[in-house]
């Protein structure tokens, strides 16, 4: 799995997570550890949630406000 033109929208838990960052995770929007399989110098986002949370998690690789989505994959 590669990048996607569209960010992840869903509901994150209450807790720390590590989102995928390389695009590659079979498990998306979490890391299953593929930046490490495929050599990928990125690595996972931290984001933590204070409650359950309705999130757009960026999925292009352009956010500036990564790992949630800005919108930058429309301007691509």
């Amino acid at each position: 799995m590669a990048y996607e033109p569209r960010p992840w929208v869903g509901t994150i838990p209450e807790g720390t997570h590590r989102l995928c960052a390389c695009g590659e995770s079979a498990n998306k929007p979490y890391c299953d550890g593929s930046h490490g399989r495929t050599g990928s110098a990125r690595t996972p986002a931290l984001f933590k949630a204070e409650a359950d949370s309705q999130v757009a998690v960026c999925q292009c690789g352009r956010s500036g406000n990564a790992p949630l989505c800005d919108g930058s994959h429309q301007r691509a």
